[in-house]
């Protein structure tokens, strides 16, 4: 099963539109999972109408018409992956036990807010932020991750550099 992660996509007020080439593996996903930041219902819409299966929450920057159609935390088994996706996670610092109490039965977390890629594991709970496809706030880049699950395990993280906007 093939997944894309993404968050902070921050439409209209960051970028006019989703990236093509993120739209363009959207298309190819079994699942994206969306960690917040979503700003405008438009991009939900085309989110929804594109993919084949969408899991999101809303972020600090979601008013209520986005509140309203998103959890605060969402969670799903993929292929046999237990996943959690929630927009704030706190500071770097704690980072990791925090979640880790706070989500025990959970293989995989995918978080947001901070706009920098993060992939780590701690006590078997893999966090998983892929920064933002529109606003690299700090970063060198915009970017997503995909990766693959099957049979109850992880493969093939991968975070995707997008090329500057025009």
């Amino acid at each position: 099963m093939r997944l894309l992660l993404m968050s902070d996509t921050h439409v209209p007020t960051r970028a006019r539109s989703l990236p093509a080439s993120l739209l363009a593996a959207v298309d190819v996903a079994d699942a994206v999972l969306h960690a917040g930041d979503w700003v405008d219902e438009a991009t939900l819409d085309v989110l929804e109408s594109r993919s084949h299966r969408l899991l999101g929450v809303y972020g600090n920057n979601d008013g209520l018409p986005l509140r309203r159609r998103l959890p605060e935390v969402a969670r799903a088994e993929l292929a046999g992956v237990r996943f959690a996706v929630v927009h704030e996670t706190g500071a770097a610092k704690g980072r990791e036990g925090r979640c880790v109490e706070r989500f025990p039965d959970v293989d995989v977390l995918v978080f947001g807010h901070s706009h920098i890629p993060w992939d780590s594991t701690t006590a078997g709970l893999r966090l998983l932020n892929p920064g933002s496809p529109t606003d690299r706030r700090r970063q060198p880049f915009c970017t997503f991750m995909t990766l693959t699950v099957a049979d109850g395990t992880v493969h093939d993280v991968t975070l995707h550099r997008l090329p500057p906007r025009s």
